[in-house]
């Protein structure tokens, strides 16, 4: 009997420590870091290449001629109001006219491109909110915006509207091409001269980072 009794007293043992081990490797898995993903996509980098000018304005060209219209001989100005890890407000004025923000939103390593438009008494314009998003991951110096259902549900016409963008160490740029009727609108930003910050686009003029 005392030998039996010796059997079972080991084995009892032998289960206590065998749980031990067993809540202690549990206790290690628990606390062991997660893998830190890094986000290496070329829409990354193109992401983080417009942040680094957050806060900056400059001033833009008129580079085609096929969409003139309001912009002919006035000054254009893009600012970078607002840069965090999933939106970039960029205002872009026209002269004195302020109605247009670009909102750039980021996803996944895909961009999307909205354009608000607002009246001097910052509410909505009619047409507002247009654009697309990228289907791809694009280069780190350029992103494309072919339009997206909310745009051909606002703007019939513009179902084959591409909008791309593009930063390099100079130049930041603007564009807009018809597809349909092959029309090209280009604005080009010189970032190597910045200038003073505009007035707030209307309707943001309360807007806190």
């Amino acid at each position: 009997m005392k030998f039996i009794y010796s059997l079972l007293i080991i084995s009892l043992l032998g289960a206590c420590n065998s749980s031990e081990k067993s809540e202690s490797n549990q206790q290690i898995e628990s606390t062991t870091p997660q893998e830190v993903v890094v986000d290496t996509t070329a829409a990354k980098k193109f992401w983080d290449k417009l942040t680094a000018l957050c806060g900056k304005s400059f001033e833009g060209t008129l580079v085609t001629e096929d969409y003139t219209g309001d912009f002919a001989g006035k000054q254009l100005v893009m600012h970078l109001l607002s840069c965090d890890e999933k939106q970039i407000l960029i205002p872009f004025n026209v002269g004195d006219n302020r109605s247009r923000t670009w909102i750039l939103t980021y996803d996944q390593a895909r961009i999307t491109l909205k354009h608000d438009h607002r009246l001097e008494d910052g509410s909505d314009d009619e047409i507002t909110m247009y654009g697309g998003t990228s289907n791809n991951s694009g280069s780190e110096e350029m992103i494309t915006f072919p339009a997206d259902q909310e745009t051909v549900d606002i703007l019939p016409l513009a179902f084959a509207n591409i909008w791309w963008m593009t930063v390099n160490d100079s130049v930041f740029s603007y564009n807009l091409r018809r597809v349909s009727n092959d029309r090209r609108f280009t604005v080009e930003f010189d970032l190597t001269q910045e200038i003073e910050t505009p007035e707030p686009s209307w309707g943001w003029e309360n807007f806190k980072k």
